[in-house]
């Protein structure tokens, strides 16, 4: 497996990057994967109660999707490997403290935290600050 597994190198070279777009997290009771596609899903989960989907705010209302609370992405610039230990755990307590949630996605290279869009600044700030520790 490929990637970073030392979590102090990760954290210093974490380099967040907080994507343009506000974002939502849509659910469709009786969804499939490949359904609403053209809604750009940057995400998706199949989940028993159906499909999540996790689009852009400008495409879930184009679309009619319903949503609750909008989200920004931070996107950490490490490349982390799948079996790293400890990265979700130190961000989302650095976080907390400051009552700060945050859906963290893996993707193969990166990690994705989804926060409150309403907060994403100051949590962009502390995930800046994070390779301090």
């Amino acid at each position: 497996m490929s990637g970073e597994t030392d979590l102090k190198a990760i954290l210093q070279t974490l380099s967040p990057l907080m994507l343009d777009e506000t974002y939502a997290f849509c659910t469709l009771p009786d969804g499939k994967y490949g359904d609403y596609s053209e809604a750009s899903p940057i995400a998706s989960f199949q989940e028993q109660e159906g499909l999540t989907l996790v689009v852009s705010r400008a495409n879930a209302d184009a679309m009619g999707l319903e949503y609750a609370g909008l989200f920004r992405c931070i996107s950490l610039q490490v490349h982390s490997s799948l079996e790293s230990v400890g990265l979700t755990a130190v961000v989302a307590g650095k976080l907390a403290v400051y009552d700060i949630s945050v859906n963290m996605i893996a993707g193969y290279y990166h990690d994705h935290l989804f926060v409150p869009a309403a907060q994403a600044d100051t949590a962009f700030d502390l995930l800046n600050n994070l390779n301090n520790l």
